[in-house]
């Protein structure tokens, strides 16, 4: 038998269920991972858990998923959401691919002074997250949020979640250090576009309550790579990684 394929889908799940796929699944199963009647299909919602089912062909292209039996019980993510200044579309994707798999509960992007790629297509971000989920094993994917402005996120943020920011000029160089000092819960991790924060924008953020600016390390990173490294950082320290 082969390995059964992963999918997200928005539908309820439960025994004995049949789930109707979308065009694109179903010619995603069909024609590019060429499966057929009776292969097995494992299937998520981010509610009711992962259940394997079967395939079942109803037309030509189309593709239905009859559901035999619950596999793993439903989990969460740590709470922590990523906030990310829009860049080129291609590290875009990136970014979302591996913040999933990171293990990050939203995706929000931040529109900085200093940014450059300010429109952003959360279709796409959703997409990348989806497939990320999908390949990776976990049975939730993030929630896209719309982009806000930088003023507007720490106008609206609650002080209660911990705010992780990259800075170059910590007053902790050991970032592991610096993360231990942050109390147990809700974090967001902030990145700066691909120019750094404007001198007033980091000074916003070290005069927010319960910030942490974290250190990392001695060499320039690229936005994306940075944003990478806090968040393993983080899930070390901080999350499900203990």
């Amino acid at each position: 038998m082969s390995k059964p394929q992963r999918l997200f889908v928005e539908a309820p799940l439960s025994q004995g269920a049949r789930v109707a796929l979308p065009n694109d699944q179903a010619h995603y199963l069909l024609n590019v991972m060429r499966r057929g009647d009776g292969d097995p299909v494992a299937l998520f919602n981010g509610r009711d858990g992962e259940w394997l089912g079967a395939i079942r062909k109803t037309g030509k292209r189309s593709v239905e998923v009859e559901i035999a039996e619950k596999t793993r019980e439903q989990s969460a993510p740590r709470d922590i959401h990523y906030c990310f200044a829009p860049i080129k579309r291609a590290r875009l994707d990136f970014i979302a691919q591996k913040a999933t798999e990171l293990g990050v509960a939203r995706l929000q992007p931040i529109v900085t002074r200093f940014t450059v790629a300010e429109r952003v297509k959360t279709e796409r971000l959703a997409a990348n997250a989806v497939e990320a989920a999908e390949q990776c094993g976990i049975l939730w994917v993030p929630e896209i949020a719309e982009p806000v402005s930088f003023e507007r996120y720490l106008a609206d943020r609650d002080p209660a979640r911990t705010l992780v920011f990259c800075d170059e000029a910590a007053p902790v160089s050991d970032p592991i250090e610096a993360l231990k000092t942050a109390p147990e819960g809700a974090f967001a991790v902030m990145i700066g576009p691909e120019g750094g924060f404007a001198e007033e924008e980091r000074e916003l953020l070290l005069r927010g309550e319960n910030v942490v600016p974290i250190s990392l390390g001695p060499r320039v990173m690229r936005a994306d790579t940075a944003g990478i490294a806090a968040l393993t950082l983080l899930q070390a320290v901080r999350g499900d990684w203990r």
